[in-house]
């Protein structure tokens, strides 16, 4: 009885000790990776949209701080720097009703990342992240336009943390 009691007992710490070390993130930020620098997003996409780089700029240093896996820091104190241009805005129909009328439109957005160790001068890695968001529209007013802009910002910003923060 007591050889049962041990052998449970040492499964038992192995297990939850096994579960502790684990981590949904990886092995990222990669080593040596504390602060970031974020300059303005580029803006190439040609869309005309006023301030879009600079909500695409706050939106994604919000995260980073929310996430406090790194701090944000001037480029000249950084071990890190992450390069983001918008590189395509699309504003297309999504549902047209009766008499051809455009009721809902779709804005999909492309932004080009390219993430550098400043330490080693180095490119860890760089990627293209599209997604998109909806808005209510009418024949007459883009009103809410920006809905389906801060959603397509929204879903790219948290695609960009993820892949900062995380070795999937």
């Amino acid at each position: 009885m007591i050889k049962l009691f041990l052998v449970i007992f040492v499964i038992t710490a192995l297990f939850i000790g096994g579960c502790g070390a684990y981590s949904f993130r990886g092995n990222n930020p990669p080593e040596g990776i504390k602060a970031l620098s974020v300059p303005l997003f580029v803006d190439n996409s040609g869309f005309s949209e006023a301030g879009l780089k600079e909500q695409f700029t706050e939106q994604l240093k919000r995260k980073i701080i929310s996430d406090n896996t790194f701090i944000l820091a001037d480029k000249s104190k950084a071990d890190g720097l992450l390069i983001c241009t918008i590189n395509t805005v699309k504003d297309d129909a999504l549902v047209i009703s009766g008499n051809e009328n455009v009721t809902k439109r779709k804005i999909t957005i492309a932004v080009n990342v390219y993430f550098e160790n400043l330490k080693k001068s180095k490119k860890i890695w760089e990627r293209v992240y599209e997604n998109w968001g909806e808005y209510n529209s009418s024949s007459s007013s883009f009103s809410e336009r920006a809905v389906g802009i801060n959603s397509a910002q929204d879903k790219i910003t948290e695609d960009i943390l993820n892949d900062i923060t995380s070795n999937w």
